[in-house]
C-alpha cells in the first residue's frame, strides 16, 4: 500500500505558446513561483511589523532596502550555487548553462552566501552592525523555505528514497516504488519547526549572533537529518559511500551556528553602530 500523488497541476494558468523572433514562448503562472511569492509577502508583512515595533531603529524604507536584496540574493545566489554544487561539469562544457534559468535548478546554500552579501551591503549601507541585520532576518526565513518546498512537492521533484513506511508515495517519474515525501518532511522540519525555534529563541536572547547563530545550527541539523531519507542528486550520488551534498554543505552550517551561540559577545542592540 502506498499514497497517491495528488497530482495538482503545477502550471496555474498559461499564456501562451507564442512566438517571438523565431522562438516559441510559453509563460506560465506556476504554483511553486507563487509559493516563494507567499513566502515573501509573509516575510515583508513580519519584517514590517517589526520595524513599526523597533522605537525607530528600523524604518519600512530600510525593511524595503533589505527585502529588495535580498531576494536578488536569494534568485542569482541560488542559482550560480546550483550550477556549481550540482552541475558544475555543465558549466564548464558550456557556461552559458549558467543562464538556462528555463530548466530550473536553485541551491539554498548558494541563495544563502547571496543573501549573506546582501546583508553585508545593507549594513554597511545603513551604518549597522552584521549580525543586527542577520538576527533580523534569520526568524523569518524559514517561511520563504517552508513555501518553497510546497513548492517542490506540487512540481513532484525531489523525491525522497524507496520505502516501506505507512505513508511512502508513489511520485510521476521515480518508478513504481514508494518514497519517502520528503518535500513534506522538508517542510515541516526547516519551514515550521524552524521558524517556531527561532520566533522563541528570538524572544528569549539579546546575544549578537544568536539568532543567527540558531538558525544555522537548526536548519543544518535539519537538513541533514532529512538528506538521510531523500534521494541523493542522479549525477552526484553519495560522497564516502553515505554522504549527500546537502550534508556536506550543511555541516560547516552547523559548526558555524554552534560557534555563534558558544562564544562570548556583547548584547545586540539591533541598532545602528
Amino acid at each position: 500500500m502506498a499514497l497517491s500523488f495528488p497530482n495538482i497541476d503545477p502550471i496555474i494558468v498559461s499564456f501562451g505558446p507564442f512566438q517571438l523572433f523565431g522562438q516559441t514562448f510559453e509563460p506560465a503562472l506556476r504554483w511553486y513561483g507563487v509559493m516563494y511569492l507567499l513566502g515573501f509577502v509573509a516575510a515583508m508583512f513580519l519584517l514590517n511589523r517589526q520595524a513599526d515595533r523597533s522605537k525607530g531603529l528600523w524604518s519600512r524604507d530600510e525593511v524595503s532596502d533589505l527585502l529588495f536584496y535580498s531576494f536578488l540574493g536569494v534568485i542569482l545566489g541560488g542559482r550560480v550555487g546550483y550550477v556549481i554544487f550540482y552541475h558544475f561539469d555543465l558549466f564548464v562544457a558550456n557556461p552559458l548553462y549558467l543562464f538556462k534559468i528555463t530548466e530550473g535548478g536553485m541551491s539554498f546554500h548558494g541563495g544563502l552566501m547571496g543573501v549573506i552579501l546582501a546583508m553585508l551591503y545593507i549594513a554597511r549601507k545603513q551604518n549597522r552592525t552584521f549580525f543586527a541585520v542577520a538576527d533580523m532576518v534569520a526568524p523569518v526565513v524559514p517561511i520563504g523555505l517552508g513555501a518553497g518546498r510546497i513548492g517542490n512537492f506540487i512540481n513532484g521533484e525531489l523525491w525522497g528514497r524507496v520505502t516501506d513506511v505507512p505513508w511512502g508515495m508513489v511520485f510521476p517519474g521515480a518508478g513504481p516504488l514508494p518514497r519517502h515525501p520528503s518535500q513534506l518532511y522538508q517542510f515541516a522540519l526547516e519551514g515550521v519547526a524552524l521558524f517556531l525555534l527561532l520566533f522563541w529563541f528570538s524572544k528569549t536572547t539579546n546575544k549578537r549572533g544568536a539568532v543567527s547563530g540558531m538558525f544555522l545550527l537548526g536548519y543544518g541539523c535539519f537538513r541533514v537529518i532529512v538528506e538521510t531519507v531523500r534521494q541523493p542528486d542522479i549525477q552526484l550520488g553519495l560522497y564516502f559511500g553515505f554522504m549527500t551534498m546537502g550534508q556536506i554543505l550543511s555541516i560547516p552550517m552547523i559548526l558555524f551556528g554552534l560557534y555563534l551561540l558558544l562564544r562570548q559577545a556583547p548584547d545586540n542592540t539591533k541598532g545602528k553602530k
